[in-house]
C-alpha cells in the first residue's frame, strides 16, 4: 500500500493543479474580456486578476517542488538550484498571501461603516491606500529576500568548506529549518492583518444589524447581504490559508523526521488552498459567477 501512496498523492496534486489553473485562468480571462469590452475595470477586478496570476505561479511552484522532492532532491544542495527554488517559493507565496490580504482590506474599507475619522479618511482614499500597501509589500518582500539570501550564503560557505555527504545533509536540514522559520514569521504579518479585517467586518455587520432591527428589515437589507458575502470570502481565505500554513509547517517537521507519508499528505492538503479559494472567489463575485454558470450550462448542453 505504501508503495502506491506516492502515485495516489501525485494524482491528487495533478488534479489540484488542473483545477487551480482552470479557476484562476477563468478569473483572468473573464476580467480581461470585460476590461477590453468596457475599456475600464474596477479596483476589485484588477486585484482579482493579479491575485489569480500570482496563484497560478504558486500552483506551478508547488507542482515543480513536488516532483523535485520525489525524484531529484540533489538540486536543493546546489547553489543556483537552491536560490531558484527558495526565491520562487517566497515570491509566489508572498504575493499570493498579501494580495488576498489586500482584498480583505478592500472589502473592509468599501463595506464597513465606522464613525472613526481615521477610518473615514482611509475609506475616502481606498485606491491610494491599496497602492501604498502594494508598495509596502514590495519593500517587505525585498527585506525577506535579503534575509533568506544571507542564510543561503552562510550555508553554502559552510557546505563548500566541508563537502562530505553526512555533513551536507544534516547541515542542510538545520539550514532548511532556519529558512522556513524566517518565511513563517514573514507570513504571519499579512495573515494577522486579514484576521483583523475580518473581525472589523464582523463588528460592522453587528452594528448594522442592530440598526436594521429598529427598522424591521433584518437580513433582507441589501447592505446586510453585502456584509455577509464579504465575510464569507474573507473567512474562507483565513480558514484555507490556515490549513495551508499548518500543512506546510507539519510537512517541514515530518521532512526532518523523515516521515514520508505525513510529508506527502500535508503537501497534498496544502495544494488545495490556492485552487479552492479561487473557485470560491468565482462563486462570490456576481459577474464571475454568472459567466461560470453560463459556461457550465453550455458545456452541459453539448453533452
Amino acid at each position: 500500500m505504501e508503495s502506491a501512496l506516492p502515485s495516489i498523492f501525485t494524482l491528487v496534486i495533478i488534479a489540484e493543479f488542473i483545477i487551480g489553473n482552470l479557476s484562476n485562468g477563468f478569473i483572468v480571462l473573464i476580467n480581461c474580456i470585460d476590461w477590453v469590452s468596457k475599456r475600464e475595470l474596477s479596483s476589485v477586478d484588477k486585484l482579482l486578476i493579479i491575485l489569480a496570476i500570482s496563484r497560478i505561479g504558486l500552483i506551478w511552484e508547488i507542482l515543480v517542488s513536488w516532483f523535485l522532492a520525489l525524484h531529484s532532491l540533489a538540486i536543493f544542495v546546489s547553489g543556483t538550484g537552491l536560490r531558484i527554488m527558495i526565491f520562487s517559493w517566497i515570491v509566489s507565496n508572498h504575493f499570493n498571501l498579501w494580495l488576498a490580504t489586500i482584498l480583505s482590506i478592500f472589502y473592509l474599507l468599501k463595506i464597513a461603516s465606522f464613525s472613526s475619522p481615521a477610518f473615514l479618511y482611509l475609506k475616502r482614499r481606498v485606491n491610494k491606500v491599496i497602492l501604498m500597501i502594494l508598495l509596502g509589500t514590495l519593500v517587505f518582500l525585498f527585506l525577506n529576500l535579503i534575509q533568506i539570501n544571507m542564510l543561503i550564503k552562510d550555508w553554502l560557505d559552510r557546505y563548500e568548506r566541508n563537502t562530505t555527504w553526512n555533513f551536507s545533509m544534516s547541515d542542510f536540514e538545520t539550514f532548511s529549518v532556519s529558512v522556513r522559520f524566517t518565511m513563517t514569521m514573514f507570513s504571519l504579518t499579512p495573515f494577522t492583518v486579514a484576521f483583523i479585517s475580518f473581525l472589523l467586518l464582523v463588528f460592522s455587520l453587528q452594528k448594522h444589524l442592530q440598526k436594521m432591527q429598529l427598522n424591521y428589515k433584518g437580513h433582507r437589507d441589501p447592505r446586510t447581504k453585502v456584509h455577509t458575502n464579504a465575510l464569507k470570502i474573507v473567512i474562507s481565505f483565513l480558514l484555507l490559508y490556515a490549513s495551508f500554513f499548518l500543512s506546510i509547517l507539519i510537512s517541514w517537521i515530518s521532512e526532518l523526521y523523515q516521515n514520508t507519508v505525513i510529508y506527502m499528505l500535508c503537501e497534498t492538503i496544502g495544494a488545495f488552498y490556492p485552487s479552492s479559494h479561487s473557485f470560491l472567489l468565482i462563486l462570490g463575485n456576481a459577474k464571475l459567477r454568472q459567466a461560470f454558470l453560463l459556461v457550465a450550462a453550455k458545456v452541459w448542453a453539448k453533452r
